[in-house]
């Protein structure tokens, strides 16, 4: 990957890492799972590639359309900025109250019922389709040619290094998560990031 695709690759690298680096049903699943050691590549993998396949179709498709139009191009990107802002005060919010990610030590031992519970925490939960499809596609149309394909690159990397991480990390994740101190650095983190990379958006308008 050349110099000049390496700024958008880890723009949407952290972006794609922020949005799902939050606790939620998916993510304690996976956590259940890692910790029993039970079908954890089969699970990651499903979770990492629903997230690219959506995360594509956004790049391609509704970055395309949003291409088109300059006014489009506008909207997307204060919209995607101000979403961010607000998600980043919500991060933040959560910091100051921090929860805990409780990991049950039992999860489905069976792979077929893993599997169905794995699609419905991917494909029933809403927000993922408002993350990839919409905002990490819409905010893909801000960027050009492999400029736009480095974007969702790094969004799409930063899914397999969540879901693979959490996984196999289970075991050494779960003492450290079970902390509320944990969850606050984690929530500032990501609330930091939000924030540097609306701004970024917004600095590209001028």
């Amino acid at each position: 990957m050349s110099g000049l695709n390496l700024a958008p690759f880890f723009s949407g690298f952290g972006l794609g890492l922020s949005l799902i680096a939050a606790i939620g049903a998916q993510n304690a699943f996976i956590l259940r799972q890692g910790l029993m050691r039970a079908h954890v590549f089969v699970l990651c993998a499903i979770c990492a590639l629903a997230d690219a396949v959506l995360i594509v179709a956004g790049v391609a498709g509704l970055g395309s359309l949003v291409a088109q139009s300059p006014v489009l191009i506008v909207a997307v990107t204060v919209g995607g900025a101000a979403f961010l802002l607000g998600y980043a005060a919500l991060a933040f919010r959560r910091a100051l109250a921090p929860g805990t990610l409780q990991a049950a030590r039992q999860g489905e031992r069976d792979l077929g019922r893993a599997v169905l519970a794995c699609l419905a925490f991917t494909f029933l939960n809403p927000h993922v389709y408002l993350d990839t499809v919409v905002l990490l596609g819409g905010l893909s149309a801000g960027f050009e040619g492999t400029a736009r394909i480095a974007f969702g690159s790094g969004a799409v990397t930063a899914s397999f290094v969540w879901f693979f991480t959490l996984g196999y990390g289970a075991r050494l994740l779960a003492p450290f998560f079970a902390r509320p101190s944990s969850w606050r650095v984690l929530d500032t983190a990501i609330g930091a990031i939000m924030v540097l990379i609306a701004l970024g958006l917004l600095a590209r308008l001028f």
